[in-house]
């Protein structure tokens, strides 16, 4: 028997720089921005059934923060939500930038 999924629920934040990435990408190619915006929401499904894929954060960050490495260039951090069965998506960042 398999485990009860968790749920996965997108924080505002996190929604937001999704949007912002896409926008971006949308300025030099409208057409592959909406599916790479889709790929990295895609890249975050399996945490539904394996919650701890991602990695515990770097040092100076939350113990309870993880992240997900979606895309060469973008990270999803995270936390699980035990109680709740629940994965919160809280941020998506290029790897780039500084951490949330």
């Amino acid at each position: 028997m398999t485990a009860k999924p968790y749920r996965i629920e997108w924080r505002p934040t996190a929604s937001e720089d999704l949007r912002a990435i896409v926008r971006y990408i949308g300025k030099d190619n409208p057409p592959q921005a909406k599916s790479f915006g889709q790929e990295l929401r895609d890249k975050t499904k399996p945490l539904a059934q394996h919650p701890e894929l991602g990695r515990k954060g770097r040092p100076g960050l939350p113990e309870w923060l993880r992240e997900l490495v979606v895309h060469p260039n973008y990270i999803v951090f995270y936390r699980i939500q035990a109680e709740a069965h629940a994965i919160e998506i809280l941020r998506v960042k290029h790897a780039a930038r500084q951490t949330p």
